[in-house]
């Protein structure tokens, strides 16, 4: 199970609309200074999960609780953290995130009440979404009715087609989970439940970039969020799982480079956006992209509030809401610290980065190499990165330059094919082939494209 991001708008910037059901009110009692814009990923079960991913970095986190028989988030508590995060919102929206482990253990009840209780302490005139990620493998006709009728938005995590889903998303037997993962996602969409899919870029899937996008387009999927597997070993090295940075690199600009000349403005892949919205010099909504952090923690089922999922270790822990309450441990000078650190310990090798800008050092948790220049912090991901953003901003610039005048950003399809159908024409039989294999033309797509 990796990070849920909650999505913010449609491609290329559509609003999402609010959702229904919060028409029963409460006075908002929040004071000016502790109205800051902030969100918090909900774990009601803690680590718990039905799957037993070989990746996964929630199980272990069994490991802080030792002796703890239940996970679950009781009612009290959660009544408390509902009223806290609405109270210490600035609104007019407030967005829930709910993760585990596999959330949807805690039971249909459960998500019932918090519906409730967000009815109940929501402000006049403010809307609340939720957001909810999930194995799809425990979804029923009644989850979906009632996730459809309350808006929540869900993720379902989906590694691509089954031969590469299974190697690592197995059940505690072992066994394959890709099939149920799919009957999930067919009655998400078959209920017309608002939702995303997760897909983990591991070892294995990055070696196939486009099975795996197109995989996704032919089950219907609109809406994809690519997460980059780094697993560490030790200080400087990753596990076999871990995708290598020249993957990582490769898979999205391969996948780009079938999105921009087919797919804008039809599928949603949130790294794309991510990186148009920068070149605009919009601020993202993913924290990996941003200066800085410490506006995304993380809250255990016990109340414990964590700096970052990312950073669910003791030396993270802002403290627990029962006792502390939740607006002074997210405005907790360590916290600020925290999100500061991002910006500020940057190696001088990112600072003089060309692609700055857009990448900001990605998440610190991915900052264990070195620069060429020997300096620590590096991202494991920066080549990878760099690649991509820079084969990206090209695009980037002219699907801005079409909105700036008013066109639409798909204009840019029909640019790229006109000058891609060129090239063909121009080629000749001993000129490198324009699909870029590296071969020449008559010994790679000639008898394909003109004949023998």
């Amino acid at each position: 199970m990796y990070n849920l991001t909650v999505r913010t708008g449609s491609p290329m910037g559509a609003p999402r609309t609010p959702p229904k059901g919060t028409d029963d009110h409460r006075v908002h009692q929040t004071t000016p200074e502790t109205r800051r814009p902030f969100h918090v990923m909900t774990k009601p079960i803690g680590p718990i999960c039905n799957l037993d991913c070989a990746y996964c970095y929630y199980l272990e986190k069994e490991q802080l609780y030792p002796g703890t028989r239940s996970f679950r988030m009781n009612d009290a508590l959660l009544e408390s953290y509902i009223r806290q995060y609405i109270e210490a919102n600035p609104g007019p929206e407030v967005h829930f995130a709910w993760q585990g482990g596999e959330p949807t253990l805690m039971g249909l009840d459960f998500f019932r009440r918090i519906v409730e209780l967000q009815k109940k302490y929501l402000p006049a005139g403010w809307v609340c979404t939720n957001a909810l990620q999930t194995n799809g493998t425990l979804l029923t006709t009644e989850w979906c009715t009632f996730l459809r009728e309350n808006r929540f938005l869900v993720g379902i995590s989906i590694d691509g087609p089954a031969h590469l889903h299974d190697i690592y998303r197995l059940d505690k037997g072992q066994r394959p989970t890709h099939a149920k993962v799919m009957r999930g996602l067919r009655l998400l969409q078959e209920h017309r439940v608002e939702y995303n899919v997760l897909c983990v870029v591991n070892r294995a899937n990055s070696e196939h970039p486009l099975e795996v996008y197109h995989f996704f387009k032919e089950s219907g999927v609109r809406w994809i969020q690519f997460i980059p597997a780094v697993e560490r070993v030790g200080e400087k090295e990753v596990t076999d799982r871990s995708v290598r940075p020249e993957q990582w690199g490769r898979f999205l600009t391969t996948i780009f480079d079938e999105w921009v000349r087919n797919d804008i403005g039809r599928i949603y892949v949130q790294t794309f956006e991510e990186a148009i919205r920068s070149e605009a010099g919009i601020p993202g909504g993913l924290c990996v992209f941003q200066e800085t952090c410490g506006d995304a923690l993380a809250l255990e089922h016990n109340g414990d509030l964590y700096s970052c999922d990312h950073f669910v270790l003791p030396e993270y822990l802002l403290g627990n809401i029962e006792r502390t309450p939740l607006r002074e441990l997210v405005t907790d000078p360590r916290q600020q610290a925290f999100g500061e650190a991002k910006r500020d310990s940057l190696p001088a090798y990112c600072r003089r980065c060309e692609v700055l800008s857009l990448c900001h050092g990605e998440c610190p948790k991915n900052r264990f190499i070195e620069t060429p220049d020997g300096e620590p912090g590096l991202n494991y991901l920066c080549a990878g990165y760099r690649r991509f953003f820079n084969h990206v901003r090209p695009y980037a610039r002219r699907i801005l330059d079409l909105l700036h005048a008013g066109r639409p950003a798909s204009q840019l399809m029909a640019e790229l094919q006109a000058q891609d159908e060129a090239k063909w024409r121009s080629a000749g039989r001993n000129d490198p082939c324009p699909c870029g294999s590296g071969k020449k033309y008559k010994r790679c797509c000639w008898d394909m494209r003109r004949g023998a």
